[in-house]
C-alpha cells in the first residue's frame, strides 16, 4: 500500500526522474537516506518498473503518428497468438492493445511521413496472416500526451 509520501515521490519522479535524492528530500521534507530507501522499495516492489528517456519525435524524423485499428478474420486462439507474436517483431509499432468493440487491436505507429507509413503497411503489417481489415487514423496535432499517472 502506498502512503501519501510514496505518492508524492512517484509524482515527482514522473515529472523528472533525474532529480537527485537530495533534491527530492528537500521537496518531501525527508532525509536523503529515507528518500533513497523509499525509491529502492518502490523499485523492488515493481511500482517503478523502469526509467526511460522520452525522445522528441521531430528530432529523429518520426513525428507522423498513426493509430491503426486491426480486425482479425476470426478471433480464434491460433489467429490471436499468431498476430500478437508477429506484431512484437515490428519496430514501427510502439504500442499494441487488444481491445473490445468493432476492432480487435489498436496499434500506435510512428513513421517519418505518409510514404514511410504506406511502405510499412504494404510490406510489413498486411503481410501478417489473419488480418481481416485495417483502419488508419492520422493525427493532426498533439493536444495532450503524458506518460505520468497522477497519484494524489
Amino acid at each position: 500500500m502506498l502512503d501519501k509520501i510514496d505518492r508524492k515521490l512517484i509524482n515527482l519522479l514522473q515529472e523528472d526522474s533525474k532529480q537527485t535524492t537530495k533534491q527530492l528530500s528537500l521537496q518531501l521534507n525527508l532525509s536523503v537516506t529515507a528518500v533513497y530507501e523509499r525509491i529502492k522499495k518502490l523499485e523492488k516492489e515493481k511500482v517503478i518498473e523502469k526509467y526511460v528517456a522520452i525522445i522528441n519525435k521531430n528530432k529523429i524524423e518520426k513525428s507522423f503518428l498513426v493509430f491503426c485499428h486491426i480486425k482479425l478474420v476470426q478471433h480464434s486462439k491460433e489467429y490471436v497468438t499468431t498476430f500478437e507474436r508477429e506484431i512484437l517483431k515490428l519496430e514501427e509499432v510502439s504500442e499494441c492493445f487488444h481491445v473490445s468493440g468493432d476492432y480487435d487491436y489498436i496499434l500506435k505507429i510512428y513513421a517519418k511521413d505518409m510514404d514511410e507509413y504506406r511502405d510499412f503497411m504494404v510490406t510489413k503489417l498486411t503481410a501478417i496472416k489473419y488480418i481481416g481489415s485495417t483502419h488508419s487514423i492520422f493525427t493532426i496535432e498533439k493536444v495532450k500526451n503524458t506518460t505520468a499517472i497522477n497519484l494524489t
